[in-house]
């Protein structure tokens, strides 16, 4: 499987995962029915930073948290 390619089973894979790793309480924040999938390159940004990145402090966990909310429908 490869996540390159913009669809609604790569964008639920690409959130579980981000909540997994950002270690999100909330997993309500990354609903993949709030995104969109013109989002979808800005989300696998956010995913391959953080999966680059590997260990995140508390203030880029944050970051990374408000840059999800930011691309959330409105």
């Amino acid at each position: 499987m490869t996540l390159e390619v913009p669809s609604n089973e790569n964008l639920k894979v690409l959130l579980n995962e981000l909540a997994t790793r950002l270690k999100v309480a909330n997993r309500g924040l990354l609903d993949p029915e709030d995104y969109n999938l013109d989002k979808y390159e800005d989300l696998k940004f956010m995913y391959d930073m953080v999966v680059q990145r590997g260990q995140l402090s508390a203030s880029e966990t944050q970051a990374f948290i408000d840059e999800l909310r930011a691309v959330r429908k409105n």
